[in-house]
Parts: C-alpha cells; sequence; structure tokens
C-alpha cells in the first residue's frame, strides 16, 4: 500500500471504529435505561437509521479511499469531534442511539442549554462533513438529503416522546 493511501485509510478506519464503539456504548446504555423502567419509542423507524449510517460508512469506504485528505474540512471533523464529547458527556448513561425515555426530567445542562436536539445536529454536520474530508461532495450532498428524510421522521417521534401534550 503507498504512502498516500495511509491518510485515508487511518480516516475510514476511525469512522468505522468510532461508530462501532458508539453502537456498543449504546448497546449497553440502552439495556441499562430499559431495566430502570425506561420505555423505547420510535423503534419501527431504527432500521433505516441504521441502513442510511451504514451506507454513509460503506460509501465513504469505498470511494474515499486513497483519497488525500482535505485540511479544511478535516479541522471541521476534529472540531466536530468535541461536540461529540461534550454531548456524549453530558449525557453520559442516558445517551443512546434509539429513543429511549425515563421518567425523569430531560438533561438540561450542557449543549442541552443552546440547541433542543445537539446530537442530531452534530449527526447532520458529520453526515455532510466526513466526505467532505476526502473530496467526496455528491456522497455529502446525497446522504445529507437521505439523513434530512430520516430525522423528519425521528425528530417528530422524539418530540412526541419526550414533549407528550
Amino acid at each position: 500500500m503507498s504512502e498516500a493511501v495511509w491518510p485515508s485509510v487511518l480516516f475510514i478506519g476511525f469512522l468505522i471504529a468510532q461508530r462501532l464503539a458508539e453502537l456498543a456504548l449504546a448497546r449497553r446504555n440502552t439495556a441499562r435505561l430499559l431495566a430502570r423502567g425506561a420505555v423505547e419509542h420510535g423503534a419501527a423507524h431504527y432500521p433505516l437509521i441504521v441502513a442510511l449510517h451504514a451506507g454513509w460508512l460503506v460509501a465513504i469506504a469505498l470511494l474515499g479511499w486513497g483519497e488525500p485528505l482535505r485540511p479544511f474540512w478535516l479541522a471541521i471533523f476534529v472540531l466536530l469531534q468535541g461536540l461529540r464529547l461534550w454531548i456524549l458527556g453530558t449525557l453520559g448513561p442516558r445517551w443512546t442511539t434509539r429513543i429511549i425515555v425515563l421518567d425523569e426530567p430531560l438533561v438540561r445542562r450542557g449543549p442541552f442549554r443552546v440547541l433542543r436536539h445537539p446530537n442530531y445536529t452534530l449527526v447532520v454536520a458529520e453526515i455532510a462533513v466526513a466526505p467532505l474530508v476526502l473530496g467526496l461532495g455528491w456522497v455529502a450532498l446525497v446522504f445529507s438529503v437521505l439523513n434530512a428524510a430520516v430525522l423528519t421522521i425521528r425528530i417528530r417521534a422524539e418530540n412526541a416522546a419526550i414533549y407528550p401534550r
């Protein structure tokens, strides 16, 4: 493998490892929350989210392999990781990839003081920015449009679950 390929391989590897680690954390947190009496909402659309993110990763891995990294977009991506850590740290054991509702007050500190759905803000940005790190503008565009459609369903379901009328 030539030296020119390694930066893209490392970036793609990081994306995949990060998503797998997040899924493991989400599974653990989901199980613990459900054991505490939490209830899942909107499970029917969850496979759409999984398919979208899997397709996004596959597109990046197949098309970004060997592409040079774009420093501007890489810097933006790194900044987004700071937001990710802030969100994860704020939610702690309540962070999950599913809509899991506890009979407890919502978290209102950290990024949740400023944004109603900071994790979705992060995901929207990452869906666009990660492909741009590898110069894959059309991947960013296609998956951003698909993500917008899925998030419309997701946010409606989450708002109905956590802000009942």
